[in-house]
């Protein structure tokens, strides 16, 4: 996580982390249940809650006030919720009903997977994100991921334990930084699948449409594709209920390489960004809007 949605999942974490032993005792239902209450009736009155009408009012001009009002108070409750959800997600199982989650995955995605190819899948931060590290579990035997650690250490130490709960032993974590981007050329050379939130702003990164607006992103996802030559992979979360998911992976994107690397990474971080403005656009009130995605009016060039 980024700025102030890191900040904000950070301060969740450190409410529920001395109460995890509740949550569980709650069951994932309940535990969803009042993460959401808890986040929507605090969330929408905290400063941060204004860079979500900003970035709201710049990405769907067409949503009123009190559109805008509903979708950030969505996304606080979303957010609780997801929080505190971890303590549960490595328990959750593919059910018809109740807790747990529904599967599509498309057939090509499945043979690559039953090739052992290796894929970078790319997400968002929609619905609970961390489902995705549980689902990994039973589709490959090696998945790994990017992570960003909170400032707060006890909520760090907390979201990588839970998160390596859902994922299992095949599960691979790596820092953001030199060593962590080492590790994972080790590890995609060794045909693992790697995911990727691929919805963060980045200030080094590349300028790329989000929104129809310039929208500073990582080049991460399509830079490592094309040198390893690997399928990139949608992978998305829907919320059905509290603790209630579908997980859509879809068919790896179509991309034909040119001889100009610079122009097939930005052109492949385009269609990424399409993919998630799509995501978004679909459910806004179950996406993060409260990082800055986008440069402030005073930072964006004239």
């Amino acid at each position: 996580m980024t700025e102030n949605g890191g900040v904000a999942t950070a301060a969740l974490l450190w409410l529920f982390q001395g109460q995890v032993a509740c949550l569980r005792a709650l069951g994932p239902v309940r535990a969803s249940n009042l993460g959401g209450a808890v986040a929507r009736a605090i969330g929408p009155f905290l400063p941060v809650s204004r860079v979500a009408e900003a970035n709201l009012r710049r990405a769907l001009p067409e949503a009123d006030a009190a559109a805008r009002r509903r979708i950030i108070r969505a996304v606080w409750d979303n957010l609780g919720r997801t929080m505190a959800e971890l303590p549960h997600v490595a328990a959750l199982a593919q059910t018809a009903s109740g807790p747990g989650w529904t599967l599509a995955i498309h057939p090509a995605t499945q043979a690559v997977l039953a090739g052992d190819q290796g894929a970078i899948f790319f997400t968002a931060h929609l619905a609970n994100w961390e489902m995705l590290v549980r689902v990994s579990r039973d589709l490959v035997p090696r998945f790994g991921l990017f992570y960003r650690a909170p400032r707060n250490q006890a909520a760090n130490r907390l979201a990588h334990m839970l998160r390596q709960q859902a994922g299992g032993p095949g599960l691979q974590q790596f820092p953001k930084g030199a060593a962590g981007a080492r590790a994972s050329l080790h590890f995609l050379r060794q045909r693992g699948v790697l995911g990727v939130l691929a919805d963060q702003k980045l200030n080094d990164g590349i300028s790329v449409p989000f929104f129809g607006h310039p929208a500073m992103t990582s080049p991460a996802v399509a830079s490592l594709a094309l040198k390893f030559a690997l399928p990139v992979v949608p992978a998305r979360v829907a919320r059905l209920g509290p603790a209630r998911f579908h997980v859509e992976i879809g068919a790896p994107l179509a991309f034909t390489p040119t001889h100009d690397r610079h122009a097939d990474i930005a052109a492949l971080t385009a269609r990424i960004n399409a993919e998630i403005e799509a995501w978004v656009r679909e459910r806004p009130g179950e996406w993060l809007w409260l990082h800055r995605r986008w440069p402030k009016p005073e930072d964006a060039s004239p």
